[in-house]
């Protein structure tokens, strides 16, 4: 996601300075605007760091987080270390640093299972793995914050950047048409997810620096699993879709009125976006 989003936060003109820990990234993702940017190697955890990062800057779009919902229960501590007390790191030295404005990403994945209707920010959130908990947790603490903060929750990314992920369900899928193999569906492939293309989650965390305060659902397309399947097979390659006996993942549909409110409207359709993933993938 950073990797879509710093080059477009040059591209606007923005003085930009970048903290990472390269766990699981590097440098090279923004090779093109290294010599554009301050880049600071850091911890979101460490005080010192974040505020360091800090020092001159009047907003903070906050990224850094232990990702794959699934994967966290097995990190539980980790993942709330990262993704809950580094939260309270950045909204910490954001208040003794005199920063203007807090964006941070959050996820849908708060909601939990709800696909019986689409959500609103209105909704209770049931998070079901520590990924979310941590992001709830997280946000609970941006609310209470004295800086203004602006809080994304945001949909599944897909589609092309420099540090893809292709643990990323239509990433996979893509990826996995392209070199022959089956798509593999858990379950029933009913459970429904919101989409969003990466570019369009860049362009949404860069404006959200102007929204008002408070909780915003950001995203494109409520599909289903199986829906995505059918839209890689249409538009990527023809290959075989297989339904697994394990337990599907969480399923919520997801209501975008308020972003589309505050002037987000998402760029990429998800055909154009999956037929553009290919293109690239394939060379």
């Amino acid at each position: 996601m950073g990797s879509a989003l710093v080059p477009r936060l040059v591209d606007e003109g923005r003085d930009v300075t970048v903290l990472d820990s390269l766990t699981g990234s590097s440098p090279d993702n923004l090779a093109d605007v290294l010599g554009d940017i301050k880049f600071m190697h850091g911890d979101v955890r460490d005080y010192d760091d974040v505020r360091k990062a800090l020092e001159g800057e009047d907003a903070v779009i906050h990224l850094a987080a232990i990702t794959g919902a699934s994967e966290t229960f097995e990190i539980r501590e980790e993942t709330f270390e990262v993704n809950h007390e580094g939260t309270k790191t950045v909204l910490r030295a954001s208040e003794e640093g005199g920063i203007e404005t807090v964006v941070f990403a959050s996820s849908c994945n708060v909601y939990g299972s709800t696909d019986t209707y689409e959500v609103d920010e209105e909704v209770e959130p049931d998070p079901l793995n520590p990924y979310a908990e941590a992001k709830l947790a997280a946000e609970k603490d941006c609310l209470d914050s004295s800086v203004r903060t602006v809080i994304l929750r945001l949909s599944t990314n897909y589609g092309w950047s420099d540090g893809v992920r292709f643990n990323l369900v239509v990433n996979s899928f893509v990826f996995r048409a392209l070199v022959g193999e089956p798509l593999t569906v858990y379950g029933d492939g009913t459970n429904w997810r919101p989409f969003m293309h990466v570019k369009d989650t860049a362009r949404a965390l860069e404006q959200a620096l102007g929204w008002d305060e408070g909780v915003y659902n950001v995203g494109g397309d409520n599909l289903t699993i199986n829906e995505v399947a059918a839209t890689v097979v249409n538009h990527v390659a023809e290959t075989d879709v297989e339904h697994l006996d394990r337990e599907k993942g969480p399923s919520y549909r997801v209501d975008f009125s308020k972003a589309h409110e505050a002037g987000y409207e998402p760029a990429y359709s998800f055909g154009e976006g999956v037929e553009q993933l290919s293109e690239v993938l394939h060379g």
